[in-house]
Formats: C-alpha cells, structure tokens, sequence
C-alpha cells in the first residue's frame, strides 16, 4: 500500500513539473503575441510551437509510462467546503480560485462534460448509427476526393508562386527611349532650335510678306501687259492688283473670263 502511494506522489510531481513547464512556456508564448507582435518573426513563431509540441509529447510520454498508475481510477473527495477565501488555494492556483465552495466545486472537480455537451455528443452518434456503411463509405471518399483537389490546387499555386519569383519579368520598355522622352519634355534635350527667317516680315511665320506679293503681281502684270491689249486681261490685272495690295493674302490664281452681252451663246 505504501509502495503504490509513493508511486502515485512520485508521478503526480513529474506530471506536475510537465505541466508547470507547459505552462510557462505558454505563457511566454502569449506575451510575445500580445507585446512583441511588432517584433515578432515566423522563425521565432515556430520555434514556440516547436516547444510547445515538444512538451506536450512529454507530458503523453509520462501520462503512458508503465510506472504512472492510471489517474482515472482515483477519486477526488473534497473534504472541506467553505465560502471563506483561503489563502493557501490562492496561492497554490495562482489567484484563479480564491474559494472553494459549492459553487465552484461541481466544476473543477467534474469528470464528465457538461449534460448539454454530453446531449450533443448522444446526438451526433445516434445520427452517425442511422447511417449505412455503404453511404457512409460513399461520403469517405467524396471528402477524401474534395481534400486532394484542395490539396493539389495549393501545391499548384505555391509551385507557380515559386516559380514567377525566380522567373525574371519580361521588360515592357526600352529604358534609352524613356530617358530621352523625360530629358527632352523636361530640359529640351534634344530638340531643334528652328526660328522663322526676318525677311517674311511681321506677318505669320511661313507666309510671304506683302512685299513678295506685291512684286509678284507686278511681274504678272507685266507680262500680261506685254501681250495683245485686250481689256478682259486688263481687267484680270486690276483684280489681282487689288488682291495684291492686301497684305497676307496670296494672289488668286482663279482664271475669270467675261464675255461681253454680244458674245451669248444663245443668241439668235
């Protein structure tokens, strides 16, 4: 009797131990989430859940050594239940009972579910039970299927990320053309230094002055002149004249002939 009571103090003080080192550890791991998140990296992230993965397969190890006897066969009796705060149960729970009551007993100490969580759980078995093992292999494999093609499209999308991050992107420009485009817009760069010549006067850039013009009837008329007298092309000559003596306009070169009332052709 002696020996099994040392052997149960013995394994609750390393399950103790297990869970007090659980505890700190996650512990830790919640402050560096509430306090350092702005530091906090994903190496150091998996580094926590590495330990705490480590100490949870521990503690499992302790819990199914051939030496710890199964906890589930001693029973817990409260001895003492008052509405007074102890300090002791403080002390020992870290300030999260202060009292140990009616209350709070029915709680810490239960070893079943809620009767709500155990309703549910009846529930979900009596409908797992109504269905057949055809159907229910039916249903295995279509989420089994459901699961690959999840799975697969995730493979394909890491493998095409991966992929267009070594890939190089294509260039869509040509680097000399922008920096000559931005020098030229920017600082000229490039462009002509064209200046309308002084001779064409004050008028539009391009257009003759009057002078030109002027010069230019007057040889026109010159010539007309040097021909047969006819009073149609001395007409002519007066009408380019008066167009020529209106500074920046060019002389017509519409050809008008006039007839005299004698010269109708439908004349009888």
């Amino acid at each position: 009797m002696q020996r099994e009571e040392k052997q149960l103090e013995a394994s609750l003080d390393a399950l103790l131990n297990q869970v007090a080192d659980l505890k700190n550890s996650l512990g830790s791991f919640i402050y560096k989430l509430e306090n350092e998140y702005d530091r906090l990296t994903w190496p150091s992230v998996l580094d926590s859940f590495a330990l705490l993965s480590g100490q949870l397969n521990t503690l499992n190890k302790v819990l199914k050594h051939e030496k710890t006897p199964l906890f589930r066969n001693q029973v817990i009796i409260p001895l003492v239940l008052s509405p007074d705060r102890d300090e002791d149960l403080m002390r020992q729970t870290e300030g999260r009972v202060p009292v140990f009551s009616h209350e709070v007993v029915p709680d810490h100490l239960r070893t079943k579910p809620d009767p709500e969580v155990e309703e549910q759980e009846k529930q979900l078995t009596t409908d797992a039970a109504r269905i057949g093992a055809d159907v229910a292999q039916k249903q295995i494999q279509s989420l089994n299927k459901m699961c690959s093609n999840l799975l697969e499209k995730i493979s394909k999308e890491d493998r095409e990320s991966e992929s267009g991050g070594l890939r190089p992107n294509k260039q869509t420009f040509n680097p000399a053309d922008t920096n000559a485009l931005v020098a030229a817009v920017a600082f000229g760069k490039g462009l002509s230094n064209w200046r309308p010549s002084s001779s064409s006067g004050p008028g539009q850039p391009g257009q003759p002055g009057a002078g030109t013009i002027l010069a230019g009837a007057s040889a026109l008329q010159q010539v007309q002149m040097a021909g047969a007298p006819n009073p149609q092309q001395t007409m002519l000559s007066g009408v380019q004249m008066a167009q020529a003596g209106q500074p920046g306009k060019m002389p017509s070169g519409i050809k008008t002939n006039i007839k005299s009332a004698s010269m109708h052709p439908y004349q009888r």
